[in-house]
């Protein structure tokens, strides 16, 4: 069993002239909402043994702020390819992951965070399953998380429709 979380990056302060991208750092919603995830993820169990992250300002100062929640201390990987990624870079980024890690989480962007987690999970076989489905498809805003479990034994394994949508949280949810 592997089990893949999926960050959005807290909410950034808007884009200013002259500033790149790449430096745009979180939002003092987002900083509090980054906090509020970590402290979510702990309640729910969810400690990563390897995180992968994308190297801008917004998401590396959200995994900063969520981890410590965490009470964890996951080896930690930026990945340059993870930079307004699509959802099939950073599948090719998970599949690259080491056997023996149990929990994954990669810290990213939107569109293509949102994107894996759509095509990455099966899909609803009851109720519950479907108004999970249906939060993910209204919107992945800023700061939200999915949790998919893959009944693999490798990462090189997971494929698109294989991965139960066991949650899917936004902070707004928590609030």
């Amino acid at each position: 069993m592997k089990r893949l979380i999926l960050l959005r990056h807290a909410k950034a302060n808007p884009d200013k002239p002259g500033l790149d991208d790449r430096d745009r750092v979180l939002a003092d919603k987002g900083r509090a909402d980054a906090i509020r995830m970590g402290q979510y993820l702990q309640e729910e169990g969810c400690a990563p043994d390897v995180v992968i992250c994308s190297p801008a300002a917004r998401t590396r100062q959200t995994l900063e702020l969520a981890l410590p929640q965490l009470e964890t201390s996951p080896a930690v990987r930026y990945l340059d390819e993870l930079y307004l990624a699509r959802w099939l870079t950073i599948v090719n980024a998970i599949r690259q992951t080491p056997k023996a890690t149990d929990t994954l989480m990669v810290v990213g962007h939107n569109p293509g965070l949102e994107d894996c987690a759509r095509k990455l999970a099966r899909p609803p076989g009851d109720a519950q399953a479907r108004k999970l489905h249906d939060a993910l498809r209204a919107k992945y805003p800023t700061g939200a998380v999915a949790v998919l479990d893959f009944d693999v034994s490798d990462w090189k394994s997971i494929e698109a429709g294989d991965g139960e949508l066991e949650f899917f949280a936004t902070p707004k949810d928590l609030a």
